[in-house]
C-alpha cells in the first residue's frame, strides 16, 4: 500500500536538502511538486521545484478541486495539485509532500493516515544563519523577521506530528528521515 509522508518546518529547516537525498537513496518514491503563486528563486526550475503559475490559474485550480490542499502564506499562494499524486499512489509510489503546517493539518483530515515528520534545526540561531546564508538570497531584514516569527508559530504545531526530525547534522538528519520512511513501508 502505498503512503504519504508529509514533511513540514520552518523555512530554512532543510527540508528540500533532505527530500533530495531521499530521493536519491529510496525506491519508489516520489516528491509532490507544488504550485506556487511565487516569483522562482535563483536556480529553481519550474517543474522540479514548484510549478509557478499565476494568481488567476491557481484560482483556476481551487474553482476545479485541483488541490489536495493549499495555503496563503509570505505574500503567494501554494498547493499541492491532487491529479498526478493520485496517480502516484496509484502506481504504487510512495510520496513526500513538503508543506507547511496548516497544509498538513488539512491533508490530514483528508488522510489521516498519512505520515506526519517535522524538521526542525535546532535552534533558532541556526535557523536565522541558514536563511541569512541561503544561496541567492535577497531577503530583507523584515522578511528574515517575518519568517523567524512563523517559525516560531510553525514550532508550536511540533507536538500533532508523528515524528520530529532534528536537522542540526544533514546526514544524521537524512538517516533518521530514511528509516522512518522505511518502518513505515514495514507495516
Amino acid at each position: 500500500m502505498a503512503r504519504i509522508f508529509i514533511f513540514s518546518g520552518p523555512s530554512g529547516a532543510g527540508k528540500s536538502t533532505i527530500i533530495s537525498e531521499l530521493k536519491q537513496r529510496l525506491p519508489n518514491l516520489w516528491f509532490s511538486v507544488s504550485c506556487t503563486t511565487r516569483k522562482p528563486r535563483d536556480g529553481e526550475e519550474n517543474g522540479t521545484d514548484y510549478h509557478f503559475i499565476t494568481q488567476a490559474e491557481f484560482d483556476e485550480m481551487i474553482n476545479a478541486d485541483g488541490f489536495l490542499e493549499y495555503d496563503p502564506h509570505l505574500g503567494a499562494s501554494y498547493g499541492t495539485p491532487a491529479k498526478p499524486l493520485e496517480k502516484a499512489l496509484a502506481d504504487g509510489f510512495d510520496a513526500i509532500l513538503d508543506i507547511e503546517t496548516t497544509g498538513a493539518a488539512n491533508v490530514l483530515k483528508k488522510i489521516p493516515e498519512a505520515v506526519t515528520v517535522f524538521i526542525w534545526p535546532g535552534s533558532f540561531e541556526l535557523l536565522e544563519e541558514r536563511l541569512r546564508g541561503r544561496e541567492g538570497n535577497k531577503m530583507s531584514e523584515e522578511q528574515i523577521a517575518s519568517r523567524l516569527e512563523k517559525a516560531r508559530k510553525e514550532l508550536d504545531e511540533i507536538g500533532f506530528y508523528r515524528y520530529t526530525v532534528i536537522n542540526n547534522i544533514l546526514d544524521r538528519a537524512v538517516a533518521e528521515c530514511e528509516a522512518i520512511i522505511r518502518e513505515e513501508r514495514l507495516k
